[in-house]
């Protein structure tokens, strides 16, 4: 009589994480990474080199890391929420200090063998963070004014951090995620109102501290054309490659625009129009869908979960992804200035590659431990 394999507990509770893993949005995520691939390809003229080949690599790592976040106990993440926010708060200081510049910005800390821009990391910290606060709040102590003064910090240090460095289109990200966050955990809608008031009267201090360049951005997008071939170049150059692609695009590899480098950034800012020239409206649309459906699925993984800090994280994380898409699309098209945001799991670019990846993967987690009980208090684990 055949003997019985035993399993032990350790392996059958990772068999049941493993098997439990989201899988199609796993797919769907690794497929947009390979559309990227084609996109970054065809950007570098039907040649692997510079760009495609290693946004493929970091695709394959970031997918991995992404598991392996996935697979730990949600409740790990709860308990180090607030140490790996000031971890990302820490080098976002660095910058400051040892930070290398790169085109006129101070956002990039070189480690020797890589390269991190910490502005990524802390959209991540922020979600974590905000999440693991609010988990332990009753309704009653979110409608407190001074209950929300740690939280709006959490949100607004960084966020200036960020401004200075300069990095306009990360910082709007975080304040946007953040009040989401908020409204999300319960805050009542006229503290909204008056901090969007505060905001209004505070633009024309703000539009004094702005760099010339930006200044220039926001003059520019209101009318481009004052300085087609300075700084209305960018976004006037994107326009004639949308327009050019119309219904069905003028075929891959074959986009005038990009390819006789008429569209600059064509690897990291504009992928979207450089993919639109190619593609068409309907290969535009596809991808957007694509990006619709990542979205729709962290909703319905956030819906899922039973306890606050899942739900948190999870919209916080599907919150982060959509204005990543949306910012970086209304900025291609004309509809906002340009401000430097990628396309996620498109674009070129390493730390927002693995970020977008580690930040899916605290959502995987949320997923596979959706029944998972996390009390109000990390000392009660």
């Amino acid at each position: 009589m055949a003997s019985r394999v035993r399993i032990r507990p350790q392996e059958l509770r990772f068999a049941e994480k493993l098997a439990s893993l989201h899988w199609p949005f796993v797919a769907l995520l690794l497929l947009i990474g390979c559309v990227g691939y084609l996109v970054l390809y065809s950007a570098g003229g039907g040649n692997h080199q510079p760009w495609a080949w290693r946004h493929g690599a970091r695709l394959a790592f970031g997918l991995v890391v992404m598991l392996t976040v996935a697979l730990i106990d949600i409740r790990f993440w709860y308990r180090w929420a607030y140490v790996l926010y000031g971890g990302a708060f820490a080098m976002l200081v660095g910058v400051e200090i040892l930070g290398e510049i790169n085109k006129g910005a101070q956002r990039w800390v070189d480690l020797g063998f890589v390269q991190i821009q910490p502005s990524e990391l802390m959209k991540i910290g922020l979600v974590l963070c905000l999440a693991r606060y609010f988990h332990s709040a009753y309704l009653d102590e979110v409608k407190r004014p001074l209950y929300l003064l740690p939280p709006l910090a959490m949100i607004g240090l960084p966020a200036l951090l960020v401004l200075k460095q300069p990095d306009l289109g990360t910082s709007i990200m975080l304040l946007a995620v953040g009040g989401s966050l908020l409204f999300l955990a319960g805050v009542r809608l006229w503290k909204f109102g008056l901090a969007i008031a505060a905001v209004a009267a505070a633009l024309p201090v703000a539009w004094s501290g702005l760099h010339d360049y930006q200044r220039q951005r926001v003059l520019t997008f209101l009318d481009p054309e004052t300085d087609p071939l300075g700084a209305g170049y960018h976004i006037i150059q994107s326009k004639i490659a949308l327009g050019s692609g119309g219904f069905w695009g003028k075929g891959y590899l074959m986009g005038s625009q990009a390819q006789l480098s008429f569209l600059p950034e064509k690897q990291t800012d504009f992928a979207f129009t450089m993919l639109a020239e190619e593609t068409g409206f309907v290969g535009a649309l596809i991808v957007l869908l694509l990006y619709l459906a990542v979205v729709g699925l962290s909703l319905a993984v956030a819906l899922r979960a039973t306890h606050q800090f899942g739900r948190l994280l999870a919209m916080g994380i599907g919150i982060n992804f959509f204005l990543y898409v949306l910012i970086n699309v209304a900025m291609v098209t004309g509809l906002i200035p340009v401000v430097g945001v990628p396309l996620p799991l498109i674009s070129y670019g390493g730390t927002a590659m693995l970020t977008t990846l580690v930040g899916f993967g605290f959502l995987l987690s949320v997923d596979v431990h959706h029944t998972t009980n996390i009390p109000r208090f990390p000392t009660d684990l």
